[in-house]
């Protein structure tokens, strides 16, 4: 089933004929001279998306997809809003670009927007370009103001692809780039569905995950541990909500220790949960919050690390040794003023808390019931994982850790050619739509994702 546009013209003014002919041409030229990241460069098709409004996107054959991905989970508040597309004309005519050192208005006004919502009393911000390089300015500010080096994170995590960054990545991304000199110490976080603790509840499990952490620390040696690094809901990883309690042992840990807590909200942050910041969901206060994506639907490349006051203190009247050039850039804050004003004005951040709780979680709930192919469904907000196994009690997931398979091939196949453009991790489907999205968008992605199943259930043993 092809699912076309309705009507001749593409939302951005083209036609379905013009659209057609400049993605041809762009994909010749991607071929011929764009290197993708995560990519062996010959063995991939990449699609071109030609158009894209609200929740949806129109590929190169003018084919309009649901945008059930949020591209990389990044358009929190949809495609083309028109008050962030008009905020960045109006800075770009007022003030394109200016040097990190000099205050603007922008960027003073982005701040101010950012720590008027960052728990506890995180209210100074360091921006940067992405989410990678706002862990690579955490890490470096926990070890300074330690004086320690190592760093722990968890294992079924993401933080991102620059060095220091993938090296705290807890998934196959990392191995290529790790030499063991890093610094990281990896562990295991709770996921009550693949348990590495043999537990049966969810108490078991936080129970036996922080007596791990633990005895990981004082056997590492605390007086050499800087930081841990936690996403505060893990994104690509899987979706797997920390249980109660486990957050708030962390903290504990921490304090007990000396150790810096940096919560990595780059995905999970602005509205992802239902919350703008979904380490709120556990009422803790980590001393640095890494955000990036979601501060401006991703549409100027942002990034920020926003500190507590005892690190602040660090360098009050110590220089801090790192900057961008593109640090707080004026197109990207007035985007992220834009966006978090967007948010605020239209409840978006309270429509992805009704949307989960009202239409995802017990939308998600039958099709668990319904297919053999799911294992369990988990998330918050508009943050969902469908876990996809070829044996339910086994838990054997469709595709192997690391990889995909051809089931999970034909799975994503299927909501493609549906209309619905999924985001597909190793074994999983995930349903991440934008903040805004409508009850009636997510229930065609639930119905769309329903058919895909059927196909899923195919391979079940």
């Amino acid at each position: 089933m092809t699912v076309t546009q309705d009507s001749a013209v593409l939302p951005n003014g083209l036609t379905v004929e013009a659209a057609k002919a400049e993605a041809a041409r762009a994909y010749e030229l991607d071929r011929a001279h764009v290197f993708h990241s995560w990519s062996a460069q010959e063995e991939i098709s990449p699609m071109t998306i030609t158009a894209a409004q609200g929740s949806y996107v129109w590929d190169g054959e003018g084919t309009r997809l649901l945008d059930f991905s949020c591209q990389l989970v990044n358009t929190n508040i949809g495609h083309q809003h028109p008050k962030v597309v008009a905020a960045i004309a109006e800075q770009a005519a007022k003030l394109c670009t200016v040097a990190p050192q000099y205050a603007n208005s922008a960027r003073s006004e982005a701040a101010r927007l950012i720590a008027e919502r960052t728990p506890g009393e995180l209210n100074k911000v360091f921006f940067t370009n992405g989410g990678a390089d706002a862990v690579e300015h955490a890490v470096r500010m926990a070890r300074l103001h330690t004086g320690r080096y190592k760093v722990l994170s968890r294992y079924r995590s993401y933080h991102g692809g620059t060095d220091t960054a993938v090296n705290l990545t807890g998934d196959p991304r990392r191995w290529s780039n790790d030499y063991g000199n890093s610094g990281v110490v990896h562990f295991f976080g709770p996921f009550l569905y693949r348990s590495q603790f043999n537990a049966s509840t969810e108490a078991e499990e936080t129970e036996r995950a922080l007596a791990h952490l633990d005895e990981l620390i004082r056997l590492e040696g605390p007086s050499t541990i800087a930081a841990i690094i936690l996403e505060s809901i893990p994104g690509t990883a899987g979706i797997m909500v920390p249980p109660p309690g486990y957050m708030a042992g962390v903290r504990e840990i921490c304090d007990r220790y000396g150790i810096v807590y940096i919560a990595d909200e780059v995905m999970a942050g602005f509205g992802r949960s239902g919350k703008w910041f979904s380490i709120e969901h556990f009422d803790v206060v980590p001393d640095l919050i890494t955000f990036a994506k979601g501060v401006n639907s991703g549409y100027v490349p942002l990034g920020g690390v926003a500190v507590s006051p005892a690190i602040y203190e660090t360098f009050a009247h110590r220089s801090y040794p790192g900057g961008l050039t593109y640090s707080g850039h004026p197109l990207a804050t007035a985007a992220a003023v834009a966006t978090i004003n967007a948010m605020a004005e239209e409840g978006m951040v309270e429509n992805a808390a009704k949307i989960g709780a009202e239409v995802l979680a017990p939308g998600l709930a039958e099709l668990a019931a319904k297919h053999r192919s799911v294992g369990e469904v988990r998330g918050a907000g508009v943050f969902w994982a469908v876990e996809l196994v070829a044996d339910q009690q086994t838990r054997e997931p469709l595709a192997p850790y690391g990889g995909s398979s051809p089931a999970m091939a034909a799975v994503i196949g299927a909501c493609k050619a549906n209309g619905l453009l999924p985001f597909a991790n190793f074994n999983r489907v995930h349903v991440v739509p934008p903040c805004n999205v409508s009850a009636e968008e997510a229930r065609e992605g639930l119905a769309i994702l329903d058919k895909a199943l059927d196909v899923a259930d195919q391979h079940v043993n």
